[in-house]
């Protein structure tokens, strides 16, 4: 960057200190001070003048915004020089807003409050025992309550619905899931040996026409918000747990995936058909797991016996297609929270992979594959879900990366989803292996939707769009209604939508607020729990580093914390080697990504959900 001052477009984050940050989409970032943030919010897009200072850092001069998604404001009541005053949110303004409020609130009272003009009028004050969560969700948008439906849902026909209602059919979920969207049947091997296995999903589009009140309210969500012990729904909980869902015994309407997997795993044939279904069992992952790998029973019915076994051999074919054309298991290691009835964490406790877990995986990512090969060959369009191929850069970081944990990549100059594959098997057995997929979803970066089909690298899938939870995701109740206006003969929809491209934007930002939120509670109840287990001792690998700490997370719970450059050697006189991701201390030691640290559990801020640890060693 030169001297003289260029722009930078992106958006704001604020930081609780009063100053902020500009975050542009290729991730390059610039400090803005606090003054400048004066009338701006978190989230807003920008554009700034950027100065790179003497130091390397770079600077914002000016602002300029260009967007603002926020339309409310959380925060405390004061009485000002002028009036009533809203002191907000530290995360999301860094300066006091003017309050209109009548009758005024009492002073100190949390509230919320709607951007108005220059101002926020109040709307309602926030309980004590909800402030947290309320707040939390106010800092990211998420949206909170459904409006009461104006009487009972009614279903609107499709016609050409193939009844499936004996054909032996079961749901697999954790044991709390009540939004029950996808349902699995399988038809024994053919001739050839093929297997057909059928993956119905609830027609939400027959129950939430698009253009209606709950239709335009689940597109403001996007998706289900899921924090611990507390979920936001995106539809009403009358059709995400009841209506809709497809619970045992009880018909329901169904868009089924059909597909015909041949014994070396490959998809040979898709048929996409309305359907209507009953559902003969539902079955948690630890009772299916049970069943398929050690012959116990259980409360697994004998219909649906036979049904498993062959969905086992079908996810068994595709398991193996899959690891001989690459890709990587990006699932994240987080111990499971126990809370208790006031919603604070009894326990953690570390969480396992079971064989069932693996069995609805790939045959959900087979589906998906499979319907948006088909919008493809149909010229239709879709949110296909994309995940690009890494930069050269990124490459090589991600090999010097390898390198840290103990292991050799040599990818070269272009990554593979097969050298990728390879990769993961050197470290899948490891005691490291989560610190490394940390590692390497940071290197690969997130996936978003678009209209524009390409492939989805970590997947290795030519094309993936999302099908299979249009309970949960607006993305995939848009694909059923492409889906179900050709089948019913439309052929004037064209790929690459423009408004549906907007509208892919829109659910990038959605889906990108919820999961910060989801992160964001986890955080606080995790640090809420390590509050009182000073000293505890744990093995960490370090994933991160940055100015003036290192970020390790804890081997066996997917816990992150902070060690601060003055619990290493010299008491904090280090120097940070970006090239290497490396800190480097004044006794020569080098600290690194991949570091195995011996630590301790220290200060806990629980408002800011963050925990620090005391470095007892090398691990």
């Amino acid at each position: 960057m030169s001297d003289q001052p260029q722009s930078l477009r992106g958006t704001l984050s604020v930081h609780p200190r009063g100053f902020g940050f500009v975050q542009a989409p290729d991730g390059v970032s610039a400090f803005v001070p606090p003054p400048l943030l004066r009338g701006y919010l978190a989230g807003d897009g920008v554009v700034a003048e950027v100065k790179l200072e003497a130091d390397g850092r770079r600077s914002c001069s000016s602002l300029e915004r260009t967007s603002r998604w926020r339309e409310r404001l959380c925060g405390t009541v004061r009485r000002g020089r002028g009036g009533l005053v809203l002191e907000p949110d530290p995360q999301v303004s860094n300066a006091p807003w003017p309050l209109e409020a009548e009758p005024a609130p009492p002073q100190g009272a949390w509230v919320i409050a709607e951007l108005a003009g220059e101002g926020a009028r109040l709307l309602s004050a926030i309980p004590e025992d909800e402030r947290e969560l309320t707040v939390l969700l106010e800092r990211w948008g998420v949206r909170r309550g459904h409006p009461e439906p104006a009487g009972s849902p009614s279903e609107v026909p499709f016609p050409g619905r193939r009844d499936l209602r004996e054909v032996p059919t079961l749901t697999i979920d954790a044991p709390s899931s009540r939004d029950l969207d996808d349902a699995l049947s399988a038809f024994p091997a053919d001739a050839e040996g093929a297997v057909r296995v059928l993956v119905s999903i609830a027609d939400v589009d027959a129950f939430v026409g698009e253009g209606s009140a709950q239709d335009l309210e689940a597109r403001r969500r996007g998706t289900t918000v899921y924090l611990p012990g507390y979920v936001e729904p995106m539809l009403p909980r009358g059709l995400s747990e009841d209506a809709l869902s497809l619970l045992p015994g009880v018909e329901r309407n169904t868009l089924t995936c059909e597909l015909r997997i041949d014994p070396e795993g490959e998809v040979t044939a898709t048929d996409l058909y309305p359907s209507k279904i009953r559902s003969h069992a539902r079955l948690s992952y630890t009772e299916v797991a049970a069943f398929l790998d050690e012959g116990e029973v259980g409360e697994v019915p004998p219909a649906v016996h036979a049904t498993l076994r062959w969905l086992r051999a079908a996810a068994g074919r595709l398991s193996a297609a899959r690891a001989a054309r690459g890709g990587v298991n990006m699932v994240r290691e987080e111990a499971r929270l126990e809370l208790d009835e006031a919603g604070e964490a009894l326990a953690l406790t570390p969480t396992e992979e079971t064989s069932a877990h693996g069995l609805v995986e790939r045959l959900m990512v087979a589906a998906n594959e499979a319907v948006g090969r088909w919008l493809v060959e149909r010229g239709l369009p879709g949110t296909f879900r994309v995940h690009e191929e890494p930069s050269a850069e990124r490459v090589q970081a991600l090999a010097a990366f390898a390198h840290s944990f103990g292991f050799e990549a040599a990818f070269g100059r272009r990554l593979s989803p097969r050298a990728l594959r390879a990769f993961e098997a050197q470290f899948e057995h490891a005691s490291c292996a989560p610190a490394i997929r940390s590692v390497l979803r940071r290197a690969l970066g997130p996936a978003r939707y678009t209209t524009a089909p390409s492939m989805h690298f970590g997947l290795a899938a030519p094309l993936y769009v999302h099908f299979t939870s249009p309970i949960r995701r607006y993305p995939d109740l848009l694909v059923h209604r492409v889906v179900k206006r050709y089948l019913a003969g439309d052929r004037s929809q064209r790929a690459e939508d423009p408004e549906l491209e907007a509208l892919c934007v829109e659910l990038n930002e959605l889906t990108w607020r919820a999961r910060k939120a989801e992160n964001e509670r986890r955080r606080t109840l995790v640090a809420r729990y390590f509050a009182g287990r000073t000293g505890e001792a744990h093995v960490a690998h370090v994933v991160v580093v940055r100015q003036g700490r290192l970020i390790a997370q804890l081997q066996g719970l997917g816990v992150s914390g902070a060690v601060d450059w003055s619990e290493l050697p010299g008491e904090g006189r280090c120097t940070l080697d970006e090239a290497t991701e490396s800190c480097v201390a004044s006794d020569g030691s080098r600290w690194a990504v991949g570091d195995a640290l011996r630590v301790e559990i220290g200060e806990v801020d629980v408002e800011r959900g963050q925990v620090s640890l005391r470095l007892l060693g090398r691990a």
